[in-house]
């Protein structure tokens, strides 16, 4: 339906055949089948037929099997179906992995699918929001995800945020009524849109468009991208590094094969075979199935993982910024007590609390929570009028009531925002006087109660005639009290910070409330002589020198939504910043940080804006986290060491052989039986051990040390592949298949053993490696050991080594593996001080 604002909802509820207590189920599941049926969506067979396929999209694959159909056309048949079989092993072996690292990510989406509140047969209901369909009456609320174009039925003091589609990040006003069809989008003021969020108030509205229909919906389609994180862009970048170098390489072999008068089509073959087997191929799959076994491990250690790339991310934080309730503190709020002016027990300022928080229905926090929850004499409410909600410029929240003794309205918000609008306070006699008299004591009460770790709201009220009310309307109240709040410190919260030094990462502490309180909570976990800096202070401060201030201050207290970007901001001058926050306010600045982690159970924007959700709002949960972050890490990188060091090595050893030898030193299917054996354990790093010294500092993507890795590594690898060449050619003078034969066992022994002495910074002897590492590579070295005494062995160009030539290879190999395990111990030893 086109231009629909300029309608009233009456006429909407007429053509959508719904009505102002919502569809009727049966009505509604009938649409939604119907929605269903008509998207193309692809089935679970065209999807693993498109993710098989994709395992052999690389250009050089495809060169290679069209170079082996040819040569079948031009009647060498001998190798083409053991190629193609090595080829379409190879990819199984990736589609598998990689399917199911694809099913893991969908069931960590299913787990924090959105829920929206509508009305059904005039029941509240609470459905994925996935679900929400055309006609359906949406009850929306602070922090909600909007999730179709809807029309408003209804609205109490109503601003979204449309940043989204309108790029503009200040919170706009909505409210009911009939517009022009001709109406800009910003200036549809009846209208809230799919993908904006609600910043504050409440309303009803009916949804029009769903899905692709909807504004989001019709833009995401048509300019949908992934965000790369910084270590998906250097792995890309160094892949296309490695297969410039490969493709060189591998052109360069071809040339002195072809001018050596070797066979055309066996040439190309070979260079071709060669690039495959060389070219980091595995790459993309090993960071997936590393990155989907990371998030499977997390789930478990109640994590969800929302966007799968930035488990690398986690891995690099060393700072951890988060607010102190529900993280430091149990986020139990208790009332502490409610208080008059002069500090006295108030059962009236109790009554007006209760009766505030009792009659709230926008934005839902644990305080009124708890005092809904008071022990009261009387829990009678009386009727309600109206209501101003809360929103994070006032720092209030007003209910109009219907009293015995007329209407009035109370206010209930932080203590400075509160007092500002307080002409008047109530004393313990039921006596009105002017607050001048009394000020600077509230401010010395307030402050006494924050040293003492209380945090404290004010409660005000006016008597009002009116039966509505403004926010103008929020003047000349009267002071009535203070209430004051307890969160205790959480039990075990100082060990748990302990253990996040252990691992290099630092904790500041971002809130709102007052600076006391915050001080006083900090020397309760230990911080000494905690460093506080307020939102006042902030304001006050260069963005140049914010940038040095940060690094020193423990806390920041008394902060506005926007200062705590700002705060995150600077800090990612000097940190890789992970920020913790679950409430509307905390939507900027999990946004801005390196890492976003939300909670289940935060508002819905807050969620949506996360890169993790943790099941439970728990430090010692982001311990686990950050630990799977840098195995993670740590397991990418061996693949990367792995391919640039033994396997990038044989490269220039092949490129050099190819200038000396007279015929082959290995054969295109030899190369391919080679990367086939080798790929087994290779993709099972994912799962590997990782060394504790490893996972005690943030891992960091460091192209220098990878490419010094290469150089160093590579021509180590080449020095003992040139050392096999002259042993064969001048000690045992063997023969072309002899000298396959024995290069073949001594490449894949290699890059066997080059595994277990990469995947650890120390020994490989004091490492234990993982189970399906260790089988999958023993199970390889049997088999290379064993192919060229198989019955098949001639059909791949083997033939059985005589004792003494096999004694030497593994002799050689024994050297190469003392050499590079020294070699590496000094490696890593160097690059961690440097």
């Amino acid at each position: 339906m086109d231009s629909f604002w300029q309608y009233d909802p009456t006429y909407l509820f007429k053509e959508l055949k719904s009505t102002a207590e919502g569809l009727d189920e049966r009505n509604a599941q009938q649409i939604l089948s119907f929605f269903k049926e008509s998207q193309k969506s692809k089935s679970s067979f065209q999807k693993d037929l498109r993710l098989f396929l994709s395992q052999f999209k690389s250009p050089l694959m495809l060169l290679l099997v069209g170079a082996v159909i040819l040569s079948a056309f031009l009647g060498d048949t001998s190798d083409v179906f053991i190629i193609i079989f090595i080829v379409l092993s190879t990819g199984l072996l990736s589609f598998f992995q990689e399917r199911n690292a694809g099913r893991i990510v969908e069931k960590l989406q299913s787990l924090i699918a959105l829920q929206t509140r509508v009305l059904r047969n005039n029941i509240v209901r609470e459905i994925p929001s996935k679900q929400v369909v055309t006609g359906d009456i949406l009850l929306l609320k602070a922090g909600d995800i909007i999730p179709a174009d809807c029309l408003l039925i209804e609205a109490n003091e109503l601003h979204t945020n449309e940043s989204s589609l309108t790029g503009e990040s200040f919170p706009v006003r909505k409210q009911i009524g009939k517009i022009p069809a001709d109406t800009i989008l910003s200036e549809r003021s009846n209208c809230v849109w799919e993908g904006t969020s609600i910043v504050s108030g409440s309303a009803k509205a009916i949804a029009i468009h769903t899905g692709c229909q909807t504004i989001f919906g019709s833009i995401v389609g048509s300019t949908e991208k992934v965000v790369e994180t910084s270590f998906e862009k250097g792995i890309r970048d160094f892949g296309f590094f490695l297969m410039k170098i490969t493709l060189v390489l591998s052109v360069f072999i071809l040339c002195v094969n072809l001018l050596n008068h070797k066979s055309v089509i066996e040439s190309a073959l070979f260079a071709l075979a060669l690039a495959v087997g060389m070219a980091p191929e595995l790459l993309p799959a090993i960071t997936t199935i590393a990155m989907s076994a990371g998030a499977k491990r997390l789930l478990q250690k109640k994590v969800i993982v929302k966007k799968l790339a930035s488990i690398q991310n986690l891995g690099e934080v060393n700072l951890l910024c988060t607010d102190k309730t529900g993280t430091i503190t149990e986020g139990t709020i208790a009332i502490h007590s409610i208080l008059d002016a002069l500090g006295q027990d108030s059962d009236y300022a109790k009554q007006l609390a209760y009766w505030n928080a009792s009659l709230e229905s926008g934005y839902q926090n644990p305080i009124d929570e708890a005092l809904k929850n008071m022990q009261m004499n009387d829990k009678a409410v009386p009727q309600k009028l109206a209501e101003i909600p809360y929103d994070f410029i006032r720092k209030k929240l007003s209910i109009l009531v219907k009293s015995a003794h007329g209407n009035i309205l109370i206010s209930k918000g932080a203590v400075n925002e509160t007092l500002a609008i307080c002409q008047f306070i109530r004393m313990p006699d039921g006596s009105i006087q002017n607050i001048d008299l009394h000020q600077s004591n509230l401010e010395i009460s307030n402050t006494s109660y924050g040293q003492k770790g209380l945090r404290s709201l004010a409660i005000a009220y006016k008597p009002m005639s009116a039966d509505s009310v403004r926010k103008e309307d929020e003047s000349d109240l009267i002071f009535a009290g203070f209430i004051l709040l307890q969160d205790p410190v959480k039990a075990g919260i100082a060990d748990t910070i302990h253990e996040l030094k252990t691992l290099q990462v630092d904790l500041k502490i971002i809130t709102g409330d007052n600076k006391n309180v915050a001080r006083a909570i900090a020397l309760q976990i230990g911080i000494e002589e905690p460093v506080v800096l307020t939102g006042k202070d902030l304001l006050q401060i260069s963005p140049e020198a914010l940038v040095l201030k940060v690094k020193e201050t423990h806390i920041f207290a008394e902060v506005e939504p926007q200062q705590k970007e700002r705060i995150i901001q600077s800090l990612r001058n000097s940190y890789t910043v992970a920020y913790m926050g679950d409430g509307i306010n905390d939507v900027s600045a999990i946004n801005a940080a390196d890492i976003g982690i939300s909670v289940d159970n935060a508002v819905d924007v807050a969620k949506a804006a996360a890169d993790f959700v943790v099941m439970e709002k728990n430090l010692s949960v982001l311990v686990d986290g950050i630990q799977e972050g840098r195995k993670t890490f740590a397991n990418t990188l061996k693949y990367i060491f792995i391919n640039t060091g033994s396997t990038f090595g044989n490269m220039f050893s092949v490129a050099i052989a190819s200038l000396l030898l007279p015929f082959l030193p290995m054969l295109p299917k030899q190369i391919l039986l080679t990367n086939f054996i080798t790929d087994f354990p290779y993709l099972t790093i994912a799962s590997d051990n990782v060394d504790q010294e490893q996972l005690a500092r943030p891992g960091r993507w460091n192209i220098k040390m990878i490419r010094n890795y290469m150089i160093i590594f590579g021509i180590h690898s080449s020095l003992f592949d040139l050392m096999t060449f002259l042993t064969l050619l001048y000690i045992l003078k063997v023969k072309v298949t002899g000298f396959q034969t024995a290069w073949f066992v001594e490449s894949i022994l290699t890059e066997l053993f080059i595994l277990f002495i990469i995947r650890t910074h120390q020994s490989f002897l004091k490492s234990k490696p993982g189970k399906y590492l260790f089988w999958l590579s023993l199970l390889g070295l049997f088999l290379t050991i064993g192919l060229p005494y198989s019955p098949f062995a001639s059909e791949v160009g083997l033939e059985p080594l005589p004792p003494l030539n096999l004694l030497l290879m593994l002799g050689i190999v024994f050297l190469y593996i003392t050499t590079a395990d020294l070699l590496k111990v000094w490696f890593f030893k160097k690059h961690s001080t440097s």
